[in-house]
């Protein structure tokens, strides 16, 4: 685990509950050197997690408590907000909780690594079906999970690749080009 520093320790202080309030939890907060000016990068998430509208509600929020609070935070700084993304480590039972319904692989102590659709999530475990069996797992077993990709979910909506089949009859039957008039 990495030391925080001061400055970085205080911003926390300051962030954490301004993305409450706006109803997300704040992930991870990092602060680099960029030149003249402090790159600010905050990782933030919901239970449902966040679109690009609760981005921007959040970032305004950030925004105006940094620049009202100089002791926390002095200096021009970029501001970047966003979310963690689908490849974020599933490490505790509340970001389990977020991939109920999603394919997951997961090491499992003393077996080899699982993939399956989280079913359910426990105080004692979770629940996941591999190949169409439900198999529980408890906590002291599980090792950290990522969320598998996938393109199109069994019994999900169809993808918008999928065209649909056009009957010839709606079809005008015949259709020429012609070129408009050039003017010269």
């Amino acid at each position: 685990m990495t030391a925080r520093s001061p400055q970085r320790n205080q911003l926390h202080d300051l962030l954490d509950p301004v993305v409450s309030a706006a109803g997300y939890e704040l992930v991870d907060l990092s602060v680099t050197s960029a030149g003249r000016r402090s790159l600010v990068r905050v990782t933030v998430d919901g239970d449902t997690g966040i679109d690009l509208d609760g981005v921007a509600v959040v970032s305004r929020a950030i925004s105006t408590a940094m620049d009202a609070e100089d002791a926390a935070f002095a200096g021009p700084y970029v501001l970047e907000v966003s979310s963690p993304g689908v490849d974020r480590p599933l490490t505790e039972p509340r970001l389990w909780k977020r991939a109920v319904g999603h394919l997951v692989s997961v090491p499992i102590a003393d077996a080899d690594p699982v993939t399956g659709r989280v079913v359910a999530v426990a105080a004692d475990g979770l629940v996941l079906s591999v190949d169409g069996a439900e198999r529980s797992h408890s906590w002291d077993v599980v090792g950290t999970g990522r969320m598998q990709v996938e393109f199109s979910r069994p019994g999900g909506p169809a993808t918008d690749f999928e065209a649909e089949p056009v009957d010839s009859e709606d079809e005008p039957a015949d259709f020429e080009y012609e070129p408009a008039d050039e003017e010269d």
